[in-house]
């Protein structure tokens, strides 16, 4: 069967592989991971599979239309996200106006299956959550009556069967299917480049009520792949890639465990990678754990993404961060010893934010000195616990999907009694901007830190996407 995976694309720089779908402030572009691993088990039962990752191509629909045209798929799996859905079902009916049976995945379509089927009669599927088999048995042709976790048309029925369980032992599914990109089409500032990401377990053990992924899509426990596996790939993708200067393990948070943790800093150490490549991942600041970090230091790391999200306890508790303002400051303490860099995550938006708590928010930031920063408005998304408590006390401004972006570019549709989108939207560029990325002292260490050219043309290129959406901004409300 003739197979196209395509992760539609939605304006330009659209990010889909993202945790919150958007146009970034900092033009980042993810690769599709989950997507790419799909897509090679489909290509291990013998399908023919074309990966088209137009969001990253910034491919427009009308050339999309002719690629698919050309190569005429029998079955289309598209991905969804919550703003671009309309875009992404525009997609599924042009595809099935060609002849292909029609399969939509990701988040949004995950966790509003029944409304997101009704809303073309020319989508066939719906996979709810993890979908690598799913697809594979779908492709395979097996009885639709027989396939756990999809939603589907019969007729005028629309029949909704049992959740497929999630795969346990994930060293079996095969590496991403990464020849079917180019490595270089992908860019994040915060990262070396070229870089790639890297899923080494899925699933998060944590309880954050805003996170998409682990209530939509792949669980609340933590499920491992071996060491050996994950370093394995690590080879792979530099015999695929040899230009690659890092990794970035994708899991939601890679030291969850910690003995899974060493495991993987000792085998890189002994086949030598950490002198080959450099690595980051995403962290909870509780990792308090100087003696792990200085391994983790030795075997590569070059950074860790972390949430420290707010700097009001209260509205750390009200999102379930299990975490203290206590636990951020002996984390980064201990992680600038061990002379590991931090991108830290803020957030303005939370149960209970007002201007005051905000400023709690930036202040800690300031504070707490990471090497590099985003901040974002908290956005409730369909499938969380965040989205259920804003729709339940009229907290959510919008009236439509596409209003979860505005013209494409990250936003926020939270409003509460005391503090309006807009204000969130505002100290979101203020904590960005007038408080760290504007300031003489974070240019001068950027400059000071800059190793060689390719390393000085990166951070070039990052400033540049964040000026120029700051200064987008700015003529837009002249």
């Amino acid at each position: 069967m003739k197979i196209l995976i395509l992760n539609p694309s939605y304006g330009k720089n659209f990010v889909r592989s993202a945790r919150w779908a958007a146009r970034s402030r900092g033009r980042v572009q993810r690769h599709p991971d989950y997507l790419a691993t799909a897509t090679a088990v489909l290509e291990n039962e013998g399908h023919e599979v074309k990966l088209l990752d137009a969001a990253a191509l910034n491919i427009k629909f009308n050339e999309t239309i002719e690629i698919a045209r050309e190569f005429k798929p029998d079955l289309s799996v598209i991905h969804t996200t919550t703003p671009s859905i309309y875009n992404d079902i525009r997609h599924a009916e042009m595809l099935k106006d060609l002849g292909s049976i029609t399969v939509l995945i990701g988040p949004h379509a995950s966790a509003l299956p029944m409304e997101t089927i009704r809303m073309s009669g020319k989508v066939d599927y719906i996979v709810r959550g993890e979908y690598d088999y799913t697809l594979r048995d779908i492709a395979d042709e097996k009885d639709p009556a027989d396939i756990l976790g999809i939603t589907y048309r019969d007729g005028d029925e629309i029949i909704t069967n049992k959740d497929r369980p999630f795969i346990k032992n994930l060293d079996e599914l095969p590496f991403p299917a990464w020849h079917q990109i180019d490595v270089h089409d992908y860019f994040d500032a915060g990262k070396l480049y070229p870089f790639i990401t890297m899923i080494s377990g899925r699933g998060c053990p944590n309880n954050c009520s805003f996170c998409v992924l682990p209530q939509v899509m792949y669980g609340k426990r933590y499920r491992l792949r071996s060491a050996k596996k994950v370093v394995d790939e690590i080879e792979y993708d530099l015999d695929l890639f040899p230009d690659l200067k890092e990794i970035m393990f994708e899991d939601d948070t890679l030291t969850a465990n910690r003995k899974r943790c060493e495991e993987i800093c000792y085998e890189i150490i002994d086949r030598n990678l950490n002198k080959r490549i450099s690595w980051s991942a995403n962290a909870r600041a509780d990792l308090n754990d100087l003696e792990l970090l200085i391994l983790m230091k030795e075997a590569g790391c070059r950074m860790l993404v972390v949430g420290f999200e707010f700097g009001d306890q209260r509205i750390l508790d009200n999102v379930n961060k299990r975490l203290t303002i206590e636990q951020m400051k002996e984390f980064v303490r201990l992680t600038k010893k061990a002379g590991i860099k931090i991108h830290g995550c803020f957030m303005i938006g939370g149960p209970g934010e007002t201007k005051k708590t905000a400023e709690e928010t930036i202040k800690l930031a300031k504070e707490l000195k990471p090497d590099t920063l985003q901040f974002s408005a908290l956005t409730p998304y369909p499938g969380t616990e965040f989205y259920n408590w804003c729709k339940e006390n009229g907290y959510i401004a919008a009236k439509d999907w596409v209003e979860w972006v505005d013209a494409g570019e990250q936003s926020t549709v939270v409003a509460y009694p005391n503090l309006s989108k807009d204000e969130i939207v505002d100290l979101v560029d203020k904590g960005l901007y007038k408080n760290f990325y504007f300031r003489p002292s974070t240019w001068v260490h950027h400059l000071l830190t800059v190793k060689g050219y390719d390393d000085f043309k990166r951070k070039v290129k990052g400033a540049r996407s964040l000026i120029g959406y700051w200064w987008k901004k700015r003529i837009k409300k002249c």
